[in-house]
C-alpha cells in the first residue's frame, strides 16, 4: 500500500485489490473506455461480469508473479495496473503491465507512481526479472513516463491498433529489474 497527495491536496491510495472491489474496477475501466482511445478496447467493449472479475481478482492473488493494483481516491477507484507474469517456467521471470487513469486524473503524477509500485513489487518478488509493455506510439505522455523511470523502447509494432479506419502503430518498451 502506497499513500501520497495530489497537488490539490487529495489523498491518493494505492494499494492491491481484491474481489470486493470486482463492481468498482469494472465502472472505472468502463469509464475510461469511453475517454480514452489509447487502450486497446473502446467503450463498451470492456464486457465482463462481476462475478467474472472477482474470479480474476482471486486468481491473480494467488500468483506469485502477478498483480492487480487499484488507485482510490475519496474511496473511489480512478485507476489501474494490471501485471501478468508467464505461466511456464521459462517465462514465469517476465510479464506485462497495463495501465488505465481516469482522464480528469491525468497529469497528476498517478501513472508515475504506479509504474514505481509495480517496480518496487517486482524487485520484491523474487521472480519478476522484466517488466514489457505496449503503448501507442502518439501517447506521447505516457511514453514519457515510462521513459522517465527507466523503461526503454525494444520495437515498433505496425499497425498496432485501428480506430475509424485509422491504424495506429505502437511501441514494445521493457524495464529490466537486475
Amino acid at each position: 500500500m502506497k499513500q501520497f497527495k495530489l497537488k490539490n491536496g487529495q489523498a491518493v491510495l494505492i494499494r492491491q485489490a481484491t474481489k470486493n472491489d470486482a463492481n468498482k474496477i469494472i465502472e472505472c475501466i468502463n469509464k475510461i473506455s469511453s475517454e480514452s482511445d489509447f487502450l486497446t478496447f473502446g467503450n463498451g467493449e470492456f464486457v465482463i461480469s462481476i462475478e467474472q472479475e472477482e474470479k480474476f481478482l482471486e486468481d491473480i492473488s494467488r500468483q506469485n508473479n502477478a498483480i492487480f493494483i487499484v488507485v482510490e481516491i475519496d474511496c473511489t477507484i480512478v485507476g489501474t495496473l494490471s501485471f501478468s507474469g508467464g505461466g511456464r517456467p521459462r517465462i514465469s521471470h517476465i510479464g506485462e503491465t497495463g495501465i488505465s487513469i481516469l482522464k480528469e486524473y491525468w497529469g497528476n503524477g498517478i501513472g508515475t507512481e504506479l509504474i514505481k509500485y509495480l517496480i518496487e513489487w517486482c524487485k520484491q518478488s523474487g521472480i519478476i526479472r522484466k517488466i514489457n509493455l505496449e503503448v501507442r506510439n502518439d501517447n506521447f505522455s505516457a511514453i514519457h513516463i515510462y521513459k522517465k523511470l527507466g523503461f526503454t523502447e525494444e520495437g515498433v509494432i505496425r499497425r498496432f491498433m485501428q480506430i475509424d479506419g485509422i491504424f495506429y502503430d505502437g511501441l514494445f518498451m521493457g524495464y529490466t529489474i537486475d
